[in-house]
């Protein structure tokens, strides 16, 4: 069986989860700063990460989610589908929010991926983030519904971005 492109490692092709835990008008947000050689370093995301093998989406969500905060997700949504093209890469992520969760929250340097923070909304898109995370941010607000956000760059600068199959930037 020959799967092509998705088994080519010139042109790395996988999949995520990334999930904005929303409370009090502010999202979980954490700050990449734990491995040197992330291209999310220094950056401020949602959390989440790769499917592992036999993954659903919710498997990985469910997963990821308790593995960075400590805490399992009881209610989430998911918002849209990101495709993020980078270089050669090319990640799907699949994107949630959750407003319901139980557990006790990890703390300080027990994150292994970085530092977890409780950021309001409107202040999100003032901190070191991608570009095109701005674009997503507005559309959760908007309350829009499930959505499909290609977004292409060159390095860090958002060269396209392609909404529901039209282009806005």
């Amino acid at each position: 069986m020959n799967l092509g492109a998705f088994m080519n490692p010139e042109f790395p092709i996988f999949s995520t989860t990334l999930c904005y835990l929303e409370r009090d008008d502010a999202y979980l947000m954490l700050h990449r700063i734990k491995k040197q050689d992330d291209y999310n370093h220094d950056k401020w995301i949602g959390v989440g990460g790769k499917f592992e093998r036999f993954e659903s989406p919710e498997d990985c969500l469910l997963r990821e989610v308790k593995e960075e905060t400590g805490l399992t997700l009881k209610r989430f949504r998911a918002r849209g589908l990101l495709t993020f093209i980078w270089g050669n890469m090319t990640e799907f992520i699949h994107l949630y929010t959750a407003d319901e969760w139980t557990g006790e929250m990890v703390q300080g340097d027990a994150c292994r991926e970085g530092v977890l923070e409780w950021v309001p909304k409107d202040k999100a898109a003032e901190l070191p983030i991608w570009e095109g995370d701005k674009i997503f941010f507005r559309l959760l607000n908007e309350e829009r519904p499930y959505f499909s956000l290609k977004l292409v760059y060159e390095g860090d600068t958002l060269t396209q971005a392609v909404l529901d199959g039209k282009r806005i930037v």
